[in-house]
């Protein structure tokens, strides 16, 4: 088994795991990416709507700063989020877009003047000023205050991803390519690297380092239909699980995005809606502001999933050979507009459904989309449990978005999250030593290369395939926008059988080497684990969060369920994860847990809520009404970064507002 060895070890190329590895290779660390595929191809190029970040130049942006970014954020995670960290995300996600800019990134831009745009359903036009020419656009996004999402047309992560690929590739950062992780090596309480295997020669290899960061996405192919790519399968957060160590966070709290198209299930943007897309049933009736009257189709992406499923219930849906479904109209958007902004998605009409999005309704339903739930870290990105293990990206619940995931806030974590924690892992890389342990490297090896040994010499029975199939929907049956205890406890069961009927699996195929059945053997006992956590944490939290939404148990329940759910798996022979929660700490919070704004306000409210309250009004009171609103917030929740990271973020505003009072200086003398 050949050995290699580096400073820092990135499993995952998307975006979040080549930030991470360009933040340690700029400072002299050996650094090395593993990737199924081609870096370019990672999924975080199918991102389409934008980025968050509280620029503030467009006038309908203007107002914004972190404070709001931060507001939206922790409302938008049900109050299920690291406040801590959601702070650090919203101060640096300015930075971040600035960055890329000058990676390369072709933003959007602002044309000063007058222009038009669809604001509930109403053309409406606005007038941008003269000194945003040529700034940064942003675009309207659902769960937001301001215009904040950042955008390349409609092909944001594509843009994002090939100018971050190019930016590692100029440092010279290797990939290996169509390599699998499928070990990671420790002792405990050390993270020394993982054991990984080749997809074309089927050759094991360890990989050992001082560091290794987990960023290989989410985990949405454990269910029947996904916007996810085929590579998303969780397999990372099943590498940290079966340490027996590590922890997973939140692994329940699973997205469900509201306009996929119908059949397949591939993402139409929610950027169509927040440029003035409408929902429509199939009378043609615009019925989002019958349950959301003043967010409307820009409500929270877990409100407007659920409000769909609702209304389709009541045989509003529209009948076809695959379900009913619902229509997203983005006609009076204008040719213009859709074959400027939205080219992708009129790309994807034609054709995956024959159809033209400037004259045609788009048939569209609810379907998973993004797992908020991960390997569960520090703020710094690193796992509580085993040193030298981070993760970033959606492989991770750093926590910033709780227990639902605002629009444009997933593509913003994976580089502002890859740019903070990947300070962090080069920091880890120069204050420790490379520890090389040959017996436990053998171990892990050893132990992998029985387990294909065991599929491809083996007499199983059962069917991969099959098994998987049946995995996948059982997760969208029972473990899907709505649940219930009774379909929640047979879902646990029927996967925990099929976790044991995976032990038997049979090869048909009884190659070593590029061999797409052992591929899919190998992954799937990892996918029934990830599975049966996401099942069993939705059986035990007795309460609806955020896209955590329970029908016997309605009320988000802040006295009883205000923590995070913490996963581990016992042994090898296990059938079911072990659960243990993490309060949050009402008291340390910057913004206590409120109401959302959507529907009835059916909250049972933490103790804790109003005492944490009135200490917050004291706070700000002796600080006095000259306080500035950066003063103002570190007193209640300060956070800290690396140093440079730290500065203020500068706006248009505050350009525009050192203008008025430079003339009004100047008219006084």
């Amino acid at each position: 088994m050949q050995i290699i060895y580096t400073d820092t070890l990135v499993v995952g190329a998307g975006l979040a795991g080549l930030r991470v590895a360009i933040a340690s290779k700029e400072r002299g660390l050996d650094t090395l990416v593993l990737s199924l595929i081609q870096a370019k191809r990672s999924h975080s190029a199918a991102a389409q709507g934008g980025m968050q970040a509280s620029l503030g130049n467009t006038i309908k942006g203007m107002g914004d700063d972190e404070d709001v970014h931060f507001e939206d954020t922790v409302k938008g995670s049900d109050w299920g989020c690291d406040q801590t960290v959601a702070r650090m995300f919203a101060h640096c996600a300015p930075k971040a877009v600035r960055e890329l800019a000058n990676w390369g990134v072709p933003w959007t831009r602002i044309t000063k003047g007058e222009r038009q745009v669809i604001v509930n359903a109403q053309k409406v036009t606005i007038n941008e000023a003269e000194e945003a020419h040529g700034l940064i656009n942003a675009r309207d996004f659902g769960g937001t205050k301001k215009w904040r999402t950042c955008y390349t047309a409609d092909g944001t992560g594509h843009s994002l991803l090939y100018a971050v690929d190019n930016k590692a590739i100029s440092l010279g950062i290797p990939v290996h390519e169509r390599m699998e992780a499928l070990k990671i090596i420790h002792d405990g309480k050390r993270c020394q690297g993982v054991i990984a295997r080749c997809l074309i020669t089927g050759e094991v290899r360890a990989y050992i380092a001082k560091s290794t960061t987990i960023a290989t996405g989410g985990y949405g192919r454990i269910y029947e239909v996904s916007t996810n790519a085929i590579i998303c399968d969780g397999i990372g957060q099943a590498l940290a699980l079966e340490t027996g160590v590590a922890t997973l966070g939140n692994m329940e709290a699973v997205q469900f995005h509201p306009t996929a198209i119908v059949p397949v299930g591939i993402l139409t943007t929610e950027g169509c809606r927040g440029d003035g897309g409408l929902l429509r049933d199939k009378d043609g009736y615009r019925f989002m502001p019958d349950y959301e009257p003043e967010k409307k189709e820009l409500a929270s992406r877990d409100v407007v999933s659920r409000r769909m499923t609702e209304h389709m219930r009541k045989g509003k849906g529209v009948d076809s050979p695959y379900g009913p479904h619902l229509w997203l109209d983005i006609t009076l958007l204008g040719r213009k507009h859709i074959e400027t902004n939205l080219r992708e998605v009129k790309e994807i009409c034609e054709n995956f459904l024959g159809i033209d999005p400037t004259k045609d309704w788009i048939p569209v339903r609810p379907t998973q989309h993004y797992s908020m739930g991960g390997i569960r870290t520090t703020p710094t990105g690193e796992s509580p449990q085993l040193s030298g293990l981070f993760s970033v990206g959606e492989a991770a619940c750093w926590d910033m978005h709780g227990f639902n995931r605002l629009g444009g806030n997933s593509l913003a974590e994976t580089v502002v999250g890859g740019m903070i924690i990947g300070k962090y892992v080069a920091d880890f890389g120069e204050k420790n030593n490379l520890v090389i342990d040959t017996d436990l490297i053998n171990r892990f090896g050893g132990e992998l290369i029985d387990e294909i040994n065991g599929l491809v010499d083996g007499e199983g029975t059962e069917n991969t395939f099959e098994l998987k199939l049946a995995m996948q929907k059982i997760m969208m049956d029972y473990v899907g926008i709505f649940r219930n205890g009774d379909e929640l406890q047979q879902a646990v069961d029927e996967l925990s059988q099929l976790l044991k009927r995976s032990r038997n699996i049979g090869l048909r195929c009884k190659k070593r080497h590029a061999n797409p059945e052992l591929v899919e053997a190998l992954r799937l006992r990892r996918m029934l684990k990830v599975a049966l956590t996401v099942a069993c944490g939705a059986n035990a939290r007795t309460e609806s969060r955020g896209a955590h939404s329970r029908e016997d148990f309605p009320q988000r329940n802040d006295k009883d369920w205000l923590n995070r759910t913490l996963s581990t798996w016992p042994d090898a022979d296990a059938l079911a994860p072990v659960l243990s929660y993490e309060a949050l700490d009402v008291m340390q919070m910057e913004l206590p847990p409120g109401y959302r704004g959507y529907g009835v306000n059916n909250t049972i409210a933490h103790p804790d809520t109003e005492k944490r309250q009135q200490q917050i009004d004291a706070i700000l009171a002796n600080l006095g009404i000259d306080a500035d609103r950066y003063a103002k917030q570190a007193a209640i929740m300060p956070f800290t970064l690396p140093d440079e990271l730290m500065p203020l973020n500068q706006r248009l505003s505050d350009t525009l507002n050192c203008a008025v009072v430079s003339a009004t200086m100047v008219g006084d003398k």
